[in-house]
């Protein structure tokens, strides 16, 4: 590695310039060797420096998971007192695929912004691309998989730290923290809660507060990238495994499709804005599908058995508990709906047969912990072993839907479930939401500091930042200084197919109020990911750096 730059020498503009570019040219797409080898690569980094160099006993690295090993890295800046502020960020990133023939140059942010730039001059363009190329060739925009989302975020953490670290007699601590996984199942971040504790204990920390450093979107100025976010939305993926009664297609009525039933659920819940949860004046997303599908082998000419559908529902407010019991009042009212339209239909048939019959069909809801409890009746131990077996199995799928379809589909088997019937729970790992409002005075009083720091840096910078409740995206964030509810826990736990989605979170973990401050730009995890720069590397840096600073010196902070 070449020798790592002084940062005195540098200006922090280009320090976190140089951090980034650096840190993109490093793949670390996560899953992949990449990945793993990112932690040590920044860990030499850091040990490079000055600080760090008279200090190693303040950089560390925590396994997380995998093999070889993900690791987190944290390094303490160290200043009067125990107070301290947390700086984290992830460092894997998404594929580089969708670059096509430019892959080779996705994490090179000079070369592939050329080659962007070329390829977009060369012929016409959508909408989409053209505002790309508008971007790119402005100057004011970097390119490279990962620089936005988010190893620029990580690069102006490492800048503030830096700084305060140069600092005669800095008032506090300021401990960053770069963790892998975060576009899978967050477990570096997990990870790292876990371990928190202990590591506070070690170094004797009162970890006050946490700044998160993900990136935004924004497809204007930039006034809404510009932003704080006090908050992040939890995700749920509430599952439907319809269970109909199959029957030769020429007899229609003597079965139920689990087509039919899953296009009434589909119907209730895809985009429905009254689904929505409102909370401090911001409206969550729509729920969306995510996966619909037949779960069958082969052509046969009979009505289908089984049909899966997994939805992404985000929210501001419900628990566990309230939104699966929404899920389960829709999903009865939409089997009810179907099973009653499909008698109509049938009367109407026979009738015009001249053969007039009443038809009525009854079908059931079942939690997937129900499921459970019915399959070990039927099956007994027997059949949890090879329920067990086939989750082991599949223990190294990168897909959680089809691992927690096919297990699922296994246990409606092994429990002798007949339609029409519905299997509801959850498909993949649970996101809390969380905002900063539920900490109460800590809470409140980083919140204070923090938005008297955005006044300063509007003042400094001649910009504006603005404040938003809740971070748009899943994130990390979710995680981050965040102590689950035992019961949501418990719930989650028995309705999650899949033990691996299921957050374990152990007792004595650390709760403290964390905000979202981080780099924006456009398009990210696509071909045109690209970087605002002049906010990333001068505004950011400083704006992380004079939050930190405040709320450290704040001693209700």
């Amino acid at each position: 590695m070449p020798p790592i730059a002084n940062p005195d020498t540098l200006s922090t503009q280009s320090r976190t310039a140089d951090l980034a570019c650096d840190m993109t040219r490093w793949p670390s797409v996560t899953g992949s060797d990449g990945e793993a080898a990112f932690s040590g690569r920044l860990f030499d980094l850091l040990a490079a420096t000055d600080y760090f160099k008279t200090r190693p006993e303040q950089l560390l690295v925590i396994d997380s998971h995998g093999t070889p090993a993900r690791q987190n890295v944290l390094a303490l800046a160290r200043g009067k007192g125990r107070r301290c502020i947390v700086l984290a960020g992830h460092f894997d990133t998404v594929s580089i695929a969708n670059y096509g023939t430019l892959s080779p140059l996705a994490c090179d942010p000079a070369r592939l912004t050329e080659a962007l730039i070329r390829e977009l001059s060369g012929r016409a363009c959508n909408g989409v691309e053209a505002s790309a190329l508008a971007d790119l060739e402005s100057g004011d925009f970097l390119a490279g998989r990962g620089l936005l989302d988010m190893k620029s975020g990580v690069a102006a953490g490492i800048a503030a730290l830096e700084r305060f670290a140069s600092l005669d007699e800095p008032i506090g601590n300021i401990l960053l923290v770069a963790t892998p996984d975060e576009e899978n199942r967050s477990r570096g971040m997990r990870s790292l809660r876990d371990a928190l504790p202990e590591i506070a204990r070690k170094w004797d920390l009162e970890i006050v507060g946490g700044i998160n450093l993900d990136a935004t979107s924004d497809d204007g100025d930039g006034s809404e990238g510009r932003a704080i976010y006090l908050g992040s939305v939890g995700k749920f993926s509430p599952f439907a495994f319809v269970v109909g009664r199959p029957t030769h297609a020429g007899y229609a009525f003597n079965g139920v499709s689990a087509h039919l039933i899953a296009s009434e659920i589909m119907r209730a819940i895809e985009t429905n804005s009254a689904l929505c949860d409102e909370a401090h004046g911001e409206v969550s997303p729509a729920p969306v599908c995510l996966e619909s599908r037949d779960v069958r082998h082969g052509y046969e000419v009979t009505t289908p058995a089984h049909v899966w559908m997994s939805f992404n529902w985000l929210t501001h407010r419900r628990t566990p508990g309230e939104l699966l019991a929404d899920f389960k009042t829709i999903v009865e009212t939409a089997m009810e709906t179907a099973l009653a339209r499909q008698s109509a239909h049938g009367e109407r048939f026979f009738e015009h047969q001249g053969n007039p019959r009443t038809l009525s069909y009854a079908g059931r809801i079942l939690s997937f912990d129900e499921l459970w409890t019915l399959a070990r009746s039927q099956g007994g131990q027997d059949a949890l072993d090879r329920i067990a077996s086939l989750e082991a199995d599949l223990s190294n799928s990168d897909d959680p839907l089809a691992t927690t379809r096919s297990l699922v589909a296994a246990l409606v088997t092994e429990a002798g479930l007949e339609g029409p019937a519905v299997i509801i729970g959850f498909s993949s790992l649970h996101y809390p939401m969380v905002h900063i409002d539920s900490l109460g005075e800590a809470g409140r009083a980083l919140e204070r500091n923090i938005l008297s720091a955005a006044q300063s840096i509007e003042e400094r910078h001649r910009t504006t930042i603005r404040t938003k409740q809740f971070f748009a995206g899943i994130s990390d964030m979710s995680f981050f200084g965040h102590r689950p509810e035992v019961g949501d826990v418990a719930l989650l736990a028995l309705n999650t197919p899949v033990r691996a989605f299921v957050d374990e979170a152990p007792d004595g973990l650390l709760s403290y109020p964390v905000v979202n401050i981080g780099p924006w730009g456009r398009d990210y995890h696509q071909k045109w990911e690209r970087l605002h720069t002049t906010y990333a590397f001068d505004i950011l840096p400083d704006f992380i750096f004079e939050a930190a600073t405040r709320c450290l010196a704040d001693g209700t902070a």
